[in-house]
């Protein structure tokens, strides 16, 4: 299976505090519901232990909404929630 990014989730990559590893991590290994518009969302915690935007968090969750595209999926954006 392949796990490609749409241009607009790859621009929000920094901006959200994400890798681009572990949106793969999330579509291959995580958590699959549906979403608005006939997307798929995976959903996946990952450990952070870390300060982000001047906050200590111990997680982050990684949302990734995708469209099935050809053998693979086509991310289309990214969101992260730290807790």
């Amino acid at each position: 299976m392949t796990v490609n990014l749409h241009p607009h989730a790859r621009d929000r990559l920094s901006e959200r505090g994400a890798t681009e590893e572990e949106i793969i991590l999330a579509v291959e290994a995580g958590e699959k519901f549906e979403a608005k518009f006939g997307r798929i969302g995976f959903r996946r915690n990952v450990p952070f232990k870390r300060r982000w935007r001047g906050k200590h968090y111990k997680t982050k969750q990684i949302e990734a909404y995708a469209i099935r595209r050809y053998n693979g999926w086509l991310v289309i954006s990214v969101v992260t929630r730290y807790f």
